[in-house]
């Protein structure tokens, strides 16, 4: 029998996470365990999950953490916990994540324990971000233009399946990215392994759109982010971090130049602009001295 377990990461989103378990429940087919790690939840998660009597379920496991590690930490804590108990695979996702009925099922179909597997994030009839088809070397904005199985070059924490294979090879989110780009991190150094990325187009989870933007700089598209303040400064940080790990001499001749291409287009089209440049300055910053954890609040953030 394979164990497949669902991780589920929250933070102060009580309401999303009974929706989230509630679609989780009506699964076709149904996990060996769900372990929701409360990342230090102040609005009454724990006590909410219990007076709705999701605790009392014997399939249900509350992992709660003393203090708030980010999705990177929780992510992190969840995984160990989940293959230390015996799973062959890991489902992790959000708390804002609904998935569709046959989600699990689906993905299941195609996991092997060689390589990593997503479900497709869905708004409507749309994607919920865009999606790069490696094969075709094209980014697809529609769920049926993504198929049953394709090759992509990240995934990120959301329907995001792995196997203890690759747990034992390449080891545990980075937690000290506290959150922001820790999956595009994982999924690079399991590439750097020799494990493949694939999505898995009949899996789906309905989830809001990433509040992004089209940036034309010298005729050329840049995708950006609509950050808060606190946010950019981890965006900025850790994307220096990743390049400066897998990059090479890109690091200082397309990451630095793009960092500073996507602050000119934050101060474009973003608000609070002196916020937006103290949070990238301080994630920049960080970045290059590879000051890594939970640091925005000793910035002010």
């Amino acid at each position: 029998m394979i164990n497949t377990f669902i991780l589920i990461v929250s933070f102060n989103r009580k309401e999303l996470l009974l929706q989230c378990l509630q679609a989780l429940s009506t699964q076709t087919q149904q996990p060996s365990k769900i372990l929701i790690v409360d990342n230090a939840s102040t609005d009454g998660t724990i006590e909410t999950l219990q007076q709705n009597g999701w605790l009392e379920k014997q399939n249900i496991q509350l992992i709660a953490l003393k203090e708030n590690t980010g999705g990177a930490g929780g992510f992190s804590a969840g995984m160990k916990s989940a293959f230390e108990q015996g799973a062959d695979y890991v489902w992790m996702m959000d708390d804002d994540a609904v998935p569709h009925p046959t989600a699990l099922e689906e993905i299941m179909r195609h996991a092997t324990p060689e390589h990593i597997y997503g479900s497709l994030a869905v708004n409507g009839e749309d994607t919920a971000w865009a999606t790069t088809l490696l094969a075709e070397n094209k980014t697809v904005h529609l769920k049926k233009q993504v198929p049953e199985l394709a090759e992509v070059q990240s995934l990120p924490f959301l329907g995001f399946l792995t196997s203890k294979e690759i747990y034992q090879n390449i080891g545990l989110p980075d937690a000290s990215y506290f959150i922001a780009a820790d999956d595009v991190e994982y999924c690079m150094r399991a590439q750097h392994a020799g494990h493949k990325i694939f999505i898995c187009g009949q899996s789906q989870i309905e989830h809001p759109k990433s509040d992004r933007y089209e940036f034309n700089f010298l005729g050329k598209k840049i995708t950006c982010l609509n950050l808060v303040a606190w946010k950019r400064y981890y965006d900025t940080r850790n994307r220096l971090l990743i390049a400066k790990k897998y990059y090479g001499f890109k690091y200082y001749t397309q990451t630095i130049p793009a960092s500073f291409i996507r602050l000119f287009a934050a101060l474009l089209n973003e608000k609070n602009r002196l916020k937006q440049v103290k949070a990238f300055f301080a994630g920049f910053y960080d970045g290059v001295f590879c000051n890594t954890g939970k640091r925005h609040d000793r910035w002010g953030f």
